[in-house]
């Protein structure tokens, strides 16, 4: 009989503290998650400003300090004129579905005749009936303190980037402080660099295949006439950055209220084919050759970061999820002990981008900077 592998005991207490300091670590994000939330936003923020604020510089002959106060207003503006849109559409449209629910009334009940003809139903039971025992009163006044919420939010939202841009000054000091040499000083802004890279990677490609997605969604629900399309728009935009959950959001919310609008089913059924056959394009011939190597992550780590950010922060957590997973493999590869880490959350096996073979595939974008990739010989040890 085999002998079995002995396992050293600083082994084994390592592994402890460090199941016993992520499980406390993810606690602790939960607790804290009324105070970390608009936090990590305005970080996001902070990204998006300084990749708006290099883009101007590239494109204009604006000083560095102009250039800076142009996207700091370019993306605050985003900011709240989206958090704005957001409430007001969602205000009208609650407004404009109880001003008109008598009319709706009959409708849903004709869908659900329908529906349950199709089983044979001989009484299928009415709309009203369905939603007696229902508290409307009380999902309306849920929705109304969710709408405060989200105001209140983006307040402190400002409050933290106010703070965060007048910390920057002091950053590349706390930076010189942290690493007094010049080598480590080196590679952890080239980690910082990476961990930018490819969060402004993810800002751009879903920026761009949201935007195709919006002005073709926008074209075909204005042609089908369906009420309140520019709303509709807009929420497509908002949850193509929520990965798996914005596509399916986007591809059956308008379908199921033109159902609710139209007394035919044809305008609905022409929705669905039409944004299912927009997403399959956007999804699978553009969006893949625009990515390249800037979002070298794992499906099912997507998958499962969304699962676990919308749990911790709930819809926040859900945005934030992929940028998230996008620092944790750039942090997480910098280490021979965590190395295994990132290999498992990226999508090739390779955490660390190779300029010469990404600049080889067409479409693809160099992650900037890359650095160099642990020697062979190193990870045939580990």
């Amino acid at each position: 009989m085999k002998s079995p592998i002995a396992v050293p005991t600083s082994t084994v207490a390592r592994n402890a503290l460090v199941t016993i300091a992520v499980v406390a670590g993810g606690a602790a994000l939960y607790w804290l998650r009324d105070i970390l939330t608009p936090l990590a936003m305005a970080i996001f923020l902070l990204i998006m400003i300084d990749g708006v604020k290099r883009f101007i510089e590239r494109r204009t002959r604006l000083p560095d300090h102009w250039a800076g106060v142009a996207a700091l207003v370019l993306v605050v503006l985003a900011f709240l004129l989206s958090i704005a849109f957001i409430v007001d559409g969602a205000a009208g449209f609650v407004s404009d579905a109880t001003g008109v629910s008598r009319g709706i009334g009959p409708r849903i009940d004709a869908i659900i005749a329908d529906v349950a003809g199709l089983f044979g139903m001989q009484t299928p039971p009415t709309a009203q009936e369905l939603i007696a025992g229902a508290d409307i009163r009380g999902y309306l006044t849920t929705l109304a303190f969710q709408m405060q919420g989200v105001v209140s939010g983006a307040f402190f939202v400002m409050v933290y980037l106010g703070f965060l841009i007048a910390a920057q000054a002091g950053f590349r000091r706390k930076l010189v402080n942290l690493f007094p040499e010049r080598e480590s000083r080196s590679e952890a802004r080239e980690v910082f660099l990476r961990v930018r890279g490819g969060v402004e990677g993810y800002l751009y490609v879903q920026t761009v295949t949201g935007a195709i997605i919006c002005a073709a969604a926008w074209i075909l629900m204005r042609l089908v006439g369906l009420q309140n399309a520019e709303f509709w728009t807009f929420l497509i935009f908002v949850v193509g950055f929520i990965p798996v959950l914005g596509g399916a959001v986007a591809g059956l919310a308008p379908p199921l209220f033109a159902l609710v609008q139209f007394p035919t089913y044809w305008p609905a059924l022409i929705l669905l084919v039409g944004l299912q056959l927009i997403l399959f394009v956007v999804g699978n011939a553009i969006q893949p050759r625009m990515q390249g190597d800037n979002q070298n992550i794992d499906p099912v780590a997507v998958l499962l970061a969304l699962a676990l950010w919308g749990k911790m922060w709930g819809v926040v957590g859900m945005f934030l999820s992929t940028p998230l997973a996008v620092m944790a493999m750039a942090i997480l590869a910098e280490f021979k002990g965590s190395m295994w880490i990132a290999i498992l959350l990226s999508g090739d096996g390779e955490p660390y981008a190779d300029e010469d073979e990404s600049s080889k595939k067409p479409g693809a974008k160099t992650r900037r900077p890359s650095r160099v990739k642990p020697p062979r010989a190193d990870a045939a040890e580990a």
